[in-house]
């Protein structure tokens, strides 16, 4: 293996969390940039920078004065702006890019969603009189809540910045989340539909088994489009890719 590296990963996810321990116990010098919108973030390993670059321009500037040899984009598979910023960033800067994102869920036996692209999209998928379970984050929320005949589940880990109107209730929480509570709490709330984005993983994927089971309506909105990048799915995909080599 060479010698240690300078890593900028763009993270805030779990993956980025374990590809920060994997890359710090093998001696890198890693910076790992978060996005500062949760309040109280697990942290990772190595160095933690927090807020944005200020663009592409602001990020190749980054890479530049501290001397980053490798950019990881691992962040939510959502986060489509930094991901697109990441791709310019490395072909300005001549900085290598890895993607790091976790598998896309796939509908199993007995589910049938309905698939779109936007929020707008998915407000007008639901029929009057839907009691929705909305795990899609603080990203266009008021577009949901536009809609005032349906009921709105508004699951979240941090509460918006205004409040809620009377047919919507917020529930705080951070995943993973269990099998047997996600089928309690839809059958608890009369749950019909569930609007959700393709994050993949293994945390929050009992919603849909639960969904399944119960009968409920699937509202998936895809993944965005961000750019050509070396893309991975684990952690050991990673190291080989970053051509750093294993421990």
């Amino acid at each position: 293996m060479g010698g240690p590296m300078k890593i900028l990963i763009l993270g805030g996810t779990a993956e980025a969390r374990q590809l920060a321990s994997r890359l710090v116990a093998l001696g890198h010098e890693v910076t790992n940039s978060l996005a500062g919108r949760t309040q109280d973030p697990i942290l990772p390993e190595g160095n933690v920078r927090s807020g944005g670059f200020g663009g592409v321009s602001g990020l190749i500037a980054f890479l530049r004065a501290e001397g980053i040899e490798r950019l990881v984009d691992a962040t939510h598979p959502y986060a489509r702006t930094i991901s697109m910023n990441a791709v310019a960033a490395s072909e300005a800067s001549g900085v290598k890019l890895v993607r790091f994102m976790r598998p896309a869920w796939a509908p199993q036996a007995g589910e049938s969603w309905i698939i779109v692209n936007s929020a707008r999209e998915a407000v007008a998928a639901l029929p009057a009189g839907a009691k929705v379970l909305l795990t899609t984050g603080h990203a266009d929320l008021e577009t949901y809540l536009e809609r005032q005949d349906c009921f709105f589940l508004v699951r979240v880990i941090e509460a918006p910045d205004f409040p809620l109107p009377g047919h919507a209730v917020l529930i705080r929480s951070r995943p993973p989340y269990g099998l047997e509570d996600e089928r309690k709490l839809m059958d608890h709330h009369g749950v019909t539909h569930l609007v959700t984005k393709n994050s993949g993983g293994s945390q929050t994927r009992a919603k849909l088994d639960a969904a399944r089971q119960a009968g409920i309506n699937v509202v998936m909105i895809a993944r965005p489009i961000y750019g050509p990048a070396l893309q991975v799915d684990s952690v050991a995909a990673a190291l080989a890719a970053l051509d750093i080599g294993a421990p």
